[in-house]
């Protein structure tokens, strides 16, 4: 388990992390977002030793991480940084021969992982030759061509059409269900609902929710039901204690205190059949929102966090 204990950090007079815990447990895809400037490239930094914090904690295992334990990880940066004109295969078994891999074993990881992304076909040719998506894949096989225990992940889907989200998460699942620890981060709010198990939402250098997204969107449900029945539904709307009304064909969506939704749903049965009824749950871009609402960037002006 990957573990962050109250860490902070400041360039200069700006602080970009401010007591940022948080856990990414064994066989876990967590998702990590936040807005531009939030403080993700930072954290990620850190975890990795590349940036040394000002306070606080990064633990393995309930141990302080080692140079040995980064040495297995598996780190993709936003910033690709493959060598253009090395082609793709040579690239990735040179990456996996610095990592003490044989030449053998580096040629049948990087040929295995360029078939697993759809991208052997591409094997012989330069990186600089390659369209951005397939770049990005490179990038991906280049994270795991030495087998790591651990993967951080910054924007790692960036680019990639359909087919290769589906071939990269495919991908990652097998690593978690090796009980390797995930993290990574994203803006595609709809994708890291597909694919995490838990997510960590970060404002303002500042952990705002963490946790399972069932957790997650059962908490923010909050006072709002959602109600499918057919006919006209515009009587909802005159019922006492319903807020909010939304109405979408034959689902009508309203707030409403348990007791309120309760008797509208009593209500409802006594006009007709009622297709389905529940609360409502947010969806992550919905919690997302909700959470860095009003909140402002912390990293210092022109700095990647």
């Amino acid at each position: 388990m990957l573990r962050l204990e109250s860490i902070n950090k400041s360039f200069g007079t700006c602080q970009i992390l401010k007591d940022v815990s948080f856990e990414v447990g064994d066989g876990r895809i967590t998702g990590f977002v936040g807005g531009n400037g939030a403080g993700k490239t930072t954290t990620m930094r850190i975890i990795l030793g590349l940036l040394k914090a000002n306070s606080g904690a990064v633990t393995w295992n309930d141990a302080p991480i080692t140079t040995a334990v980064t040495r297995q990880a598996g780190y993709m940066p936003e910033e690709r940084g493959l060598y253009p004109r090395m082609t793709v295969l040579d690239q990735l078994v040179y990456l996996a021969r610095l990592h003490g891999l044989t030449r053998t074993e580096a040629e049948r990881r990087s040929l295995y992982l360029l078939e697993r992304l759809d991208l052997k076909p591409r094997a012989k040719d330069r990186v600089e030759t390659l369209s951005l998506g397939n770049q990005q894949r490179a990038q991906i096989a280049a994270a795991l061509v030495h087998d790591p225990d651990l993967l951080i992940l910054d924007e790692p889907f960036s680019g990639l059409d359909p087919l290769a989200v589906d071939a990269v998460t495919v991908v990652l699942r097998e690593y978690a269900d090796r009980g390797a620890p995930i993290l990574f981060s994203s803006h595609q709010l709809d994708l890291v609902e597909r694919v995490t198990d838990d997510l960590v939402i970060i404002a303002g250098g500042e952990i705002k929710a963490s946790g399972s997204r069932q957790e997650l969107q059962e908490s923010h449900s909050g006072e709002r039901y959602w109600l499918q029945a057919q006919g006209d539904l515009s009587w909802i709307g005159q019922q006492t204690g319903i807020g909010k009304l939304a109405v979408e064909d034959d689902r009508v969506s309203f707030d409403a205190s348990n007791a309120a939704a309760q008797q509208l749903l009593r209500e409802a049965l006594l006009r007709g059949p009622v297709e389905g009824f529940g609360r409502h749950h947010p969806t992550l871009a919905e919690v997302f929102r909700e959470m860095i609402r009003d909140e402002e960037p912390a990293d210092a002006k022109g700095m990647t966090t």
